[in-house]
């Protein structure tokens, strides 16, 4: 039995990870500010703000053999100390990055596929994109900084769980709450027929938990997906046939967003995300019969909220 810390795991895709690792006999500890409750003997919660101070007397009263860290840190420049902490406190680090990384000019998308930090020059977004690119830097801190080198980045598609429903820029809850409301969804036209990098959340938390402990993960990123890539319009169809939601597919002008939703909007939704997994699933061992479909994943989550 290996003990693994999960850091702001006490998301849907931090559960769904644990939930794993707990499977593969390992115990679990979860640092997190949701009101969680264990019921098994080899999980416990910790509901606190995973500061450097906090990290450093978790780490004098236990030793981990992996660290799974899902904070974002939108300003990249807080991430170094953090690293040092923590690389040097376990064997095996995983870093939670994103597929929004890529820029759009491979497809499938591999590892090695453009980053959308080398391709997007304009100085706005390299100024102002704290998601992607804040990624991205923090990744390129791993590899140049004078650490222990036994990282491994972790580069999930959106994961949809019972509390986000993503259909292109619809999220939360939304496709639900419109069936309730008695109204359609507004989705954009120019998105339907693109790959979505979508997948459900217990199908991401699998992949992560398998790539721990494994010598070939170590130093190298992974684009996290089943790899099933359905188009948004494909997605929106499943949750018309399962929950009745309707959707009005049409130009929507996103100039007037705040830069957030405009570079999500600019740099994601309107790429092509098809994906080749072969590199997670080499290394992990897992076949595309090990995880749920996009569907399957659907009802899941539908279920949980009671909407279906």
């Amino acid at each position: 039995m290996k003990r693994v810390l999960l850091i702001a795991g006490g998301g849907t895709l931090g559960t769904y990870t644990a939930e794993e690792l707990l499977k593969l006999g390992h115990k679990v500890d979860i640092i997190c500010l949701e009101d969680h409750v264990s019921d098994n003997e080899n999980l416990t919660y910790y509901k606190e703000y995973a500061t450097i101070e906090f990290l450093t007397e978790l780490f004098k009263k236990n030793r981990y053999d992996g660290i799974v860290n899902f904070l974002l840190y939108r300003d990249d420049t807080k991430y170094p100390p953090f690293h040092e902490l923590l690389s040097r406190n376990t064997d095996h680090l995983i870093f939670l990055s994103s597929y929004r990384v890529y820029a759009d000019l491979q497809h499938p998308v591999t590892e090695d596929a453009p980053l959308l930090i080398d391709v997007e020059k304009d100085p706005v977004v390299q100024a102002n994109e704290d998601y992607a690119l804040a990624k991205v830097r923090s990744e390129r801190y791993m590899k140049e900084c004078d650490c222990p080198q036994n990282w491994t980045v972790v580069r999930p598609v959106i994961s949809f769980s019972g509390r986000r429903f993503d259909v292109v820029m619809a999220s939360k809850t939304e496709v639900v709450d419109a069936v309730k409301e008695g109204r359609k969804v507004k989705v954009s036209i120019e998105s339907k027929n693109l790959t979505a990098g979508l997948d459900w959340a217990g199908n991401s938390g699998k992949m992560i938990a398998h790539l721990l402990f494994k010598k070939e993960a170590i130093g190298e990123a992974f684009t996290i997906s089943s790899a099933q890539n359905l188009t948004w319009g494909e997605i929106a169809d499943i949750y018309t046939e399962v929950l009745g939601t309707e959707f009005e597919w049409t130009t929507i002008d996103f100039s007037g967003e705040p830069l957030k939703t405009q570079f999500r909007w600019k740099y994601d939704r309107l790429y092509d995300r098809k994906i080749d997994n072969s590199k997670v699933l080499r290394v992990t061992g897992l076949k595309p019969t090990d995880f749920k479909s996009i569907k399957e994943g659907i009802i899941i989550e539908l279920k949980k909220l009671g909407a279906i």
